[in-house]
């Protein structure tokens, strides 16, 4: 037997002396509160650098002196006149070509087509459906604003992350100086991506989309250099072998070969676009985002869950249709097929939309709904949710009132209580536990970057309003994951949910619990919780479903029970896996925290919107990289305690 096939091997240990007093050391900054100075109660204000005013010149050099400016302006420009296309097409924007607007009808069928030939009856269905919702509910017109960004942002987004990904991928000092741009990338609320395009460029939909465009384009990037690095190298050797060139190599055999991961990066791509699009409302982006903010604002609950429901169904529908995209293989048809086989679907496209022309024609209905003629659930809705509240609004109250009195304050005040030193010293312990000295400073690097920003408190209350929800998000996501593992189908349906639910927009996790809760602390965390327990609910089946048969097997075959079985081999084999789910439970937190807080928090989220409204783009970046660095420093220590299990079992 080699070595790396034995079931066990020595793994070297940390000695955990250091830990040990790093974290006797905090609890003894803890006990003595009372008489610490103030300097090691909060920052200094000697501490505290302003990085608020040095990013806002290095801003104002940028636009100003170097005339920066002018190029993004130009650049959005660009955008607007393509925007206007689109928006011409779809809803008839009085802006050339000046062919527009689409009759409901033909997109709806247009989306039909599409979906059968990516994915037969089902996915045409649901495409098609979909735009017959939308055109019915008399929502055309805010949907068409949100996809006409979606159009021109997407194809962007996909250049520009499939460009950069082949130039890390060709240069590794490039690649280097780019992953940790892209982990602060990827770690940024959506809202300081918003703000230094508001100073560049403004307010709309020309900003809306740049700003898509920006937020897209890293999980493009990673795909790209994922799938360059997964082409065989015997692929490469035999385009080598038949003569190619550099280019041709690049173009016909290493990005066909990496064809299926960059298509899942035009799936993330397409997402993130929907997702950044209906959040940009707060920049003016007119659409389905923006009535959702306003109906939300004004308490309407009825016609919130109608536009929710639309953005969701454009949300599995773009989801479904992109991801059959990547899985579709080519179709190789038999030689002497004529071209009319060939292009069956194409050619019933081209008859179904010359009918939906002549039919809209014909009958105005079918080429736009009016305002008398639209659907609308709203009022049933209304009355539904009116008296499903007052059935349990003796429960929601007393929840509420629970939850605020002896959850959300005493956690609050506790981790405002303690001393900043404190909070650092544990976490470099916890840093030092789990990867070494290397770990403990990463984590006062990024938790110091709190400290020195000025916003210790705000970031508190962040953190807060996190741990809360992740550990409710977590006394139902782990046993409902395990739950679900225990059986093929019941696993197929619980992935099949967390699925769909991980499309929808972080917007769409508010509806409920504003409706449940009203707009307090309470409604933040409920939101935060739905949207965190999906990943851990996710994972949770994945791990357990990815442990070998064998082993379970020779656990039943020693005579341990099922209890025995799940706590002693399936969970600390799937415990990898399943700290991944929660990793991304965190992150997922952070974000949609800093997204509901339009409610009314207390939080980074808060001060980031209002950042916004100022155009402040220091104070902005400040507050995102305070968010970012706290998201890091958690993937790190997390993805430190997976990589020591995988060790530890020889994985």
């Amino acid at each position: 037997m080699n070595e790396s096939a034995q079931p066990s091997r020595p793994v070297a240990k940390l000695a955990l002396g250091p830990a040990w007093a790093l974290f006797a050391l905090a609890v003894v900054l803890i006990i003595a509160r009372p008489i610490l100075p103030d300097g090691l109660m909060r920052p200094a204000e000697m501490l505290i650098l302003p990085l608020a005013d040095w990013i806002n010149a290095f801003f104002i050099w940028l636009r100003d002196d170097l005339g920066l400016i002018h190029v993004t302006r130009a650049f959005a420009d660009g955008i607007e006149w393509l925007l206007d296309v689109t928006a011409n097409i779809l809803y008839g924007k009085n802006r050339w070509p000046r062919i527009g607007p689409l009759p409901w009808i033909v997109t709806a069928l247009s989306a039909a087509c599409l979906g059968y030939w990516l994915g037969g009856v089902r996915l045409a269905v649901l495409a098609g459906g979909t735009f017959v919702w939308i055109a019915l509910m008399g929502q055309w017109k805010w949907a068409m604003e949100t996809l006409s960004v979606i159009v021109v942002a997407a194809p962007f987004s996909v250049l520009l992350g499939l460009l950069t990904g082949v130039a890390a991928w060709r240069w590794r000092r490039f690649e280097a100086v780019l992953n940790p741009i892209l982990n602060i990338a990827q770690s940024l609320p959506h809202f300081a991506y918003m703000i230094p395009v508001v100073v560049f460029i403004g307010v709309g939909p020309k900003a809306g989309a740049i700003v898509t465009i920006i937020f897209s384009v890293p999980p493009m990037i990673r795909m790209t250099l994922l799938g360059l690095r997964k082409v065989p190298p015997e692929v490469v050797e035999s385009g080598k072998m038949c003569g190619s060139t550099s280019w041709q190599l690049m173009t016909r055999v290493r990005i066909p070969s990496a064809r299926t991961d960059i298509l899942v990066g035009v799936n993330q791509v397409i997402m993130q676009c929907l997702a950044m699009v209906v959040l940009a409302s707060f920049i003016g982006m007119p659409g389905l985002g923006q009535k959702l903010l306003q109906l939300l604002q004004a308490l309407k609950i009825g016609r919130s869950i109608e536009i929710g429901i639309t953005i969701v169904l454009l949300a599995v529908a773009l989801d479904r249709c992109s991801k059959a995209w990547a899985e579709r293989q080519p179709v190789h048809h038999e030689s002497g097929t004529g071209w009319a086989a060939r292009h069956r679907v194409l050619l019933t496209w081209v008859g179904l939309t010359m009918a939906g022309f002549a039919l809209s024609a014909e009958v105005p209905f079918l080429a736009e709904v009016g305002r008398g003629q639209s659907l609308s659930v709203a009022n049933p809705l209304d009355a539904a949710m009116s008296w499903v509240i007052v059935m349990i609004d003796p429960v929601t109250q007393w929840l509420r009132w629970f939850l605020i009195t002896w959850v959300l304050i005493p956690v609050r005040d506790a981790l405002l209580w303690l001393p900043y030193t404190a909070v650092l010293v544990a976490l470099a312990g916890a840093g030092y536990a789990v990867g070494g000295w290397r770990s403990a400073l990463i984590c006062l690097g990024f938790f110091g970057y709190v400290a020195i920003s000025g916003w210790w408190d705000r970031a508190m209350i962040t953190v807060y309003t996190v741990l809360v929800a992740v550990a409710v998000a977590a006394s139902f996501g782990f046993p409902l994951g395990i739950w679900a593992s225990r059986h093929e189908k019941r696993a197929k349906r619980v992935l099949l949910l967390c699925d769909s639910l991980q499309t929808f927009p972080s917007f769409i996790y508010l509806i409920p619990v504003i409706m449940l809760f009203g707009v307090n602390d309470v409604a933040v965390v409920g939101a935060v919780v739905l949207f965190a327990a999906v990943p851990l609910i996710r994972y949770t089946i994945e791990g357990l479903r990815s442990v070998p048969e064998s082993m379970i097997e020779a656990a039943d075959m020693s005579g341990a029970t099922r209890g025995q079985s799940l706590r002693h081999v399936r969970l600390p084999l799937a415990f990898p896996t399943i700290m991944v789910g929660l990793n991304q439970s965190l992150m997922f937190s952070l974000f949609m925290v800093i997204i509901a807080a339009f409610i009314g928090t207390q939080d980074l989220g808060q001060e980031m919107q209002r950042a916004l409204s100022s155009t402040d783009v220091g104070k902005g970046l400040v507050l995102g990289f305070a968010v970012a660095f706290i998201g890091l420093m958690v993937d790190h220590l997390i993805n430190r305690m997976a990589d020591s299990r995988r060790r530890a079992l020889g994985l």
